[in-house]
């Protein structure tokens, strides 16, 4: 039986993962038929690269993902539901109220000038 598992990778306390296609009867680090991608833990958040097009090939083939390999493909192979964002709403300039275009307009109001305070009222006696 195929299988796709992790294959470790990595120095000494830093591990790092291929996601491989391989034979189930083989150890863990042994031969492998394809790389798929791979797989770093170490970084936050956890890098995951792999080739969604080879693990569809291979899963429509009878290839059995183990239990690890099953959760990165369902965490990230499966697109995510698209969430609207809030949009932030910037307060709005404040606007004079517009009249309904049923309604007559109101006659403006005569507005008389105003004299400065130093110079006489126009028709004031002096």
């Amino acid at each position: 039986m195929v299988v796709m598992r992790l294959r470790r990778a990595g120095s000494k306390k830093r591990p790092f993962f291929r996601v491989v296609v391989a034979d189930s009867r083989g150890a863990c680090d042994s031969s492998f038929v394809e790389i798929l991608g791979h797989y770093n833990p170490r970084t936050r958040p956890a890098i995951v690269r792999v080739d969604a097009e080879r693990v569809q090939y291979w899963l429509q083939r009878g290839a059995q993902p183990s239990d690890s390999v099953r959760t990165l493909i369902a965490r990230h192979l499966t697109p995510a539901p698209v969430v609207a964002a809030p949009v932030a709403t910037t307060p709005a300039a404040p606007t004079a109220p517009v009249a309904p275009a049923s309604a007559p307009a109101a006659p403006a109001a005569a507005v008389e000038p105003v004299a400065p305070a130093d110079s006489p009222a126009p028709g004031a006696a002096e």
